[in-house]
């Protein structure tokens, strides 16, 4: 199966006002152990931001927790502000010494987390600024209201929300043109697929983090490596082809600090199932 490049063309995701391909890149692994600090690696991290664009990527997702800082320095130095490629950042999440993520969503801080990532990422106005996760001490409604006026002001380009319910999702919609969800799913973790359910009803993209978990993977290791086996690829990328085909407004994220892996990633992308394939990994959460 070759691996050269994103496969089809076609196969692209109207977020806002910019044309994605639905194949991104998430950022998340290009810190230190545990997500905390530089990688131990910068060059190869570099590469392998240079590489994913190189390949077809045009969606990269991050956040400010994730290192703190430092996938969203990386990505600016590494890229800057490029027209061709549309940077996801998060925020609503601390991190501690011991490494543990803290919701956080007062406003006050909100606001000042994007001048923080603007900063960063070397932009003027982020592409897609996404809630992390509610905050149970701070008033979900205070919180969306915070990214819209931040949209409103020119901080952002489109609101994304993570980590919701379908209640919360409606909650934010009316206050915001929500852009993407962003919440775990993969071949065996379907915890959210009424959330999906909605962002297919309303055209939203669903960004599943955590596509391809190896641990929900070797749950379903045996359907998986059989039909690896058919196409001469890996569960891995059996579980991103499937992601692929299970809803056009999904868009997977996948990430590593490997270039090899990542190229793998983005092979999954010319891997096609056939309709039994599908229907057997679809039918495995039932």
């Amino acid at each position: 199966m070759s691996n050269d490049s994103i496969a089809n063309e076609s196969d692209t995701f109207e977020l806002g006002g910019t044309t994605v391909h639905r194949l991104g890149f998430g950022a998340m692994r290009l810190c230190g152990e545990g997500i905390i600090g530089p990688p131990e690696d910068e060059v190869q991290a570099r590469e392998v931001l240079e590489t994913a664009v190189d390949l077809g990527i045009d969606l990269i997702d991050t956040a400010d927790s994730y290192g703190p800082g430092v996938s969203e320095r990386l990505i600016g130095q590494t890229l800057g502000d490029r027209d061709d490629v549309l940077v996801a950042t998060k925020a609503g999440l601390l991190r501690n010494r011991d490494g543990d993520w803290l919701s956080h969503g007062d406003p006050d801080y909100i606001r000042n987390q994007v001048l923080v990532s603007l900063d960063r990422l070397r932009t003027d106005t982020i592409d897609l600024y996404q809630f992390h996760r509610p905050d149970p001490d701070t008033p979900y409604e205070d919180s969306i209201a915070t990214f819209a006026k931040l949209q409103d002001e020119g901080f952002v380009r489109e609101v994304g929300v993570s980590n919701v319910s379908v209640e919360q999702l409606e909650t934010a919609r009316e206050h915001v043109d929500v852009a993407t969800v962003q919440n775990r799913y993969n071949v065996n973790d379907r915890s959210s697929a009424d959330v999906l359910t909605v962002c297919e009803e309303n055209g939203i993209g669903f960004i599943p983090w955590a596509p391809i978990d190896g641990d929900d993977l070797a749950a379903h290791a045996e359907p998986l490596d059989e039909i690896a086996d058919e196409h001469d690829a890996t569960r891995r990328q059996v579980a991103l082809a499937w992601l692929l085909d299970r809803s056009d407004v999904v868009l997977p994220i996948p990430g590593t600090s490997d270039p090899d892996h990542l190229e793998a990633n983005v092979a999954a992308s010319r891997l096609s199932l056939d309709d039994a394939e599908v229907r057997r990994l679809t039918e495995l959460a039932n």
